[in-house]
């Protein structure tokens, strides 16, 4: 018997029991995943489907890979999936060592989720502007910007300009100040000496894969140095190949950021871990008893993490990323759809804005699962593209016949 269907529950009843039991913050659309393998996913009735959501870049190694299913069960296989930071484990160190030299940075923070990398980082920014740049304790702001997606905590939600996100949800935490995004004059205007830190995605996922204009970037980080504010760089969704670069930032020159948040393909979607990276000078600000996760820099999540990294590096798939994401967004942009305002992207990531008057991007998203290709709507009027990064040129043109398909009816 396949042991995904041993339970003997059909998709009806796993759907009847998420909406009887669970609590209902998600509308997911009608279809149950019971196993992936690479870029494909099958329901329980064997109906089978492209995944181009990809966990919202968690999967960019694809579902299922050999090699990181191999080092979570070698790791599992010792008994020690969680040891406390109280002590130390095998696996911690190698990971943290791997992470900084990839990324050019110092040293690494390990936590769970992305949400907690970005609280830290506010953490991080806030101490460091108390007690290496004299700003008065209480009294530094973090500038955020419109359309920005941090996570779902209190503190986060504070300073989103999506209503829903914040609405019977405050008090909120004062501190932050929100600007245009990709408006570099709007934010030479708002920095000061209060200013301990710049938190900016170098494209915004959930806002749409909204990308900010040429040289967008490098105005920020040269406006961040010339105040001493720091440069916090949220790639959590952008990271680790899904722009068809390592980490989105590289794709402007000279850009070198203070803070680094990475989480989601950490991991290839096998275990949550997110992790802040950062100069030595601005994490060593934290002291033992500061800051802390009960599984961040579990020996199970880092083993799983290590593995994921080398698939990511040495199966190439950053190159494939941006090999194939160019072809990706062209035939996109040539389908000609009367639906469609303008696609947006870069790499294996696009954001098809989808006009009013077509109706929702939701509508789509069904039309396509009909078609066995999986995605997800953003606002309302984007239609938000992100397959494995492991996804051959046959499996793409498979896909964008369906897309063609869809867009054109």
């Amino acid at each position: 018997m396949n042991p995904v269907t041993s339970t003997g529950l059909s998709s009806e009843r796993c759907m009847e029991l998420e909406a009887k039991y669970g609590t209902r913050n998600y509308q997911p659309i009608p279809v149950v995943i019971a196993r992936g393998e690479g870029v494909w996913v099958w329901d329980l009735e064997d109906n089978k489907y492209l995944d181009c959501l990809a966990g919202y870049s968690a999967l960019n190694q694809g579902y299922g890979h050999p090699r990181i299913l191999e080092a979570a069960r070698a790791q599992l296989d010792t008994g020690v999936a969680l040891t406390s930071r109280a002590f130390f484990n095998t696996r911690l160190g190698e990971l943290c060592e791997k992470i900084t030299k990839l990324s050019g940075f110092d040293r690494a923070l390990p936590m769970c989720s992305g949400a907690e990398a970005v609280e830290t980082a506010i953490k991080i920014s806030r101490k460091h502007a108390y007690t290496r740049r004299g700003i008065a304790d209480g009294t530094a702001k973090i500038i955020a910007f419109e359309n920005n997606f941090h996570g779902r905590t209190t503190t986060i939600v504070g300073f989103s300009s999506e209503m829903q996100y914040r609405e019977h949800f405050g008090p909120f935490a004062p501190g932050f100040e929100v600007l245009p995004y990709g408006d570099a004059n709007a934010l030479r205007k708002a920095v000061d000496g209060r200013t301990a830190a710049v938190l900016i995605e170098p494209i915004q996922g959930e806002g749409g894969v909204i990308v900010p204009p040429a040289g967008y970037l490098a105005e920020v980080q040269a406006i961040c140095r010339e105040s001493g504010a720091l440069l916090v760089l949220d790639e959590i969704q952008s990271g680790l190949g899904r722009t068809g670069k390592l980490f989105a930032y590289q794709h402007e020159e000279g850009v070198e950021p203070d803070m680094m948040l990475l989480a989601k393909a950490l991991t290839g979607g096998m275990y949550p871990l997110s992790v802040v990276l950062g100069r030595e000078e601005v994490m060593d600000v934290l002291d033992p008893g500061d800051h802390g996760s009960t599984y961040g820099g579990a020996p199970y999540g880092a083993a799983v993490a290590i593995a994921a990294l080398d698939v990511l590096v040495e199966e190439r798939l950053v190159e494939n990323a941006a090999r194939l994401g160019a072809v990706l967004l062209k035939e996109l942009r040539a389908m000609g759809s009367p639906h469609v305002e303008l696609v947006r992207g870069r790499g294996l990531w696009a954001g098809v804005v989808i006009k009013k008057s077509s109706g929702p991007a939701k509508a789509f998203v069904k039309k396509l699962a009909a078609e066995g290709i999986l995605c997800k709507e953003t606002h309302e009027q984007v239609l938000r593209i992100s397959p494995p990064l492991v996804i051959t040129r046959d499996e793409l043109d498979w896909a964008l016949a369906r897309f063609a398909k869809v867009l054109a009816a």
